[in-house]
């Protein structure tokens, strides 16, 4: 009976014919030295991919770092300054008529410093200036004594008794500008009404 027996397999057609997968062929080196060169590159390999992957979580965690909160603003001037009336001075012989004139102390509680750049007042019939004349700048370390010399330029605009008196000052810092009005005590009040009395004493009114 004739008939055709097994095929056999051609050469290169067993599985452990082929060479293993991914592994670098090296020609010429015998196995034990192409396992070892293997491995070798496999791990600088891994150590390149960790260092790359820890410089890559490195920036991302600085770039997802927690902000410093921003530092509040300086505060207005006006919640910072005080003008306390110290006294009236004694009108000096030489002084024009109808003048009079008192010390106030502009301070600075905190803040920057703050720049006083005009004082006025509420009645028609007065003249205001300051020694030193505005503007001047106060800082929280430094107070400042402030000289406030009035005149009365007529006797029908000023009150008989100035019963709340006060003063308009501008002021300035780094936040912001404002008007404030500061009302200095009853003693201010009863020491002008007293000097305005004197000023217009001989004025028909």
């Amino acid at each position: 009976m004739s008939g055709l027996g097994p095929v056999e397999p051609g050469e290169g057609t067993h599985a452990w014919d082929a060479p293993a997968p991914h592994a670098p062929v090296l020609s010429g080196l015998p196995g034990h030295r192409v396992a070892r060169r293997y491995a070798e590159h496999r791990r600088a390999v891994l150590i390149a991919a960790t260092v790359a992957a820890v410089v890559a979580g490195g920036g991302y965690l600085y770039a997802t770092r927690p902000q410093e909160p921003a530092a509040p603003p300086p505060p207005y001037p006006s919640q910072v300054v005080a003008i306390t009336y110290l006294d009236t001075r004694s009108t000096a012989r030489d002084a024009p008529a109808r003048t009079f004139s008192f010390d106030v102390l502009v301070s600075v509680a905190s803040g920057p410093p703050v720049t006083v750049t005009r004082i006025d007042q509420p009645y028609a019939g007065l003249r205001l200036t300051s020694a030193p004349s505005a503007p001047f700048r106060t800082s929280a370390e430094t107070p400042r004594k402030i000289t406030i010399t009035v005149r009365v330029t007529h006797c029908g605009n000023v009150p008989g008794s100035a019963g709340l008196p006060f003063l308009d000052v501008t002021l300035r810092n780094a936040r912001a500008m404002e008007l404030h009005s500061f009302i200095l005590g009853p003693r201010y009040a009863r020491h002008l009404s007293k000097a305005l009395q004197v000023a217009c004493s001989n004025d028909s009114r």
